[in-house]
């Protein structure tokens, strides 16, 4: 596992992306060592900047509906984000687990407590679920990532429960990535593993802003097949 030389941390695989899953899980494990030395209130002053940046992507200033997730202690955090999103009145919808990778969704209430329903679990909403194909409501989706590339290549957490979701979203539809700055990669010099099944995202946002991101062919034909 490689740095990169300008200080950042920013791992990749020393011998190259060879297997593509043996890749991935090479990389998820740097990633997520790293995000655990994080402090509490470092995690609270991103979550803040975080909710700063998205408030000026238009696909999420201007949504009736947002997709978006309960983050995980060592994830970027979205409280902030979804207390001012439904503050302004948006519908927020918020994931549900199923049993395996059942996909289903609710909507998330200004100063509701989520309820982790079992370790390891994102906390979830307590309304009634609304069923897999809720996230299509969305005017725009924003989803967790490890790390993405400036191609569009997401490297979630390996359950593949997104990689259905994203499926589901229509056409036109945003969907944006939130990382750390240092988990954004350059996409022609460390291109993230990827496989056949994996979709790719439209934009990605950092504690420090915002950008598109260039959607390769061969992604865009794979989410569109599906």
């Amino acid at each position: 596992m490689s740095g990169d030389s300008s200080g950042a941390f920013q791992p990749y695989p020393g011998g190259g992306l060879g297997d593509p899953a043996d890749a991935k899980e090479e990389l998820r494990k740097a990633i997520r060592a790293h995000r655990a030395t994080r402090t509490p209130r470092q995690r609270l002053d991103a979550a803040v900047a975080f909710a700063d940046v998205l408030e000026t992507v238009p696909a999420v200033r201007d949504a009736a509906y947002v997709a978006a997730y309960a983050a995980r202690s060592s994830e970027p955090g979205t409280h902030v984000l979804l207390e001012r999103l439904a503050a302004r009145g948006a519908r927020v919808l918020l994931p549900v687990l199923g049993t395996g990778l059942a996909r289903d969704w609710a909507y998330y209430e200004a100063g509701e407590q989520l309820r982790e329903r079992a370790p390891g679990r994102p906390p979830e909403p307590g309304g009634p679920t609304l069923g897999a194909a809720a996230v299509a409501r969305a005017d725009v989706v924003v989803v967790p990532a490890l790390a993405v590339d400036t191609t569009g290549r997401r490297l979630g957490q390996g359950g593949g429960w997104y990689d259905r979701v994203l499926g589901l979203v229509p056409d036109g539809v945003t969907v944006v990535a939130m990382v750390f700055p240092d988990e954004v990669y350059d996409g022609a010099v460390r291109p993230l593993p990827t496989e056949p099944h994996d979709l790719p995202v439209h934009a990605v946002a950092t504690t420090e802003g915002w950008r598109r991101l260039g959607v390769t062919e061969t992604a865009e034909r794979a989410r569109t097949a599906r």
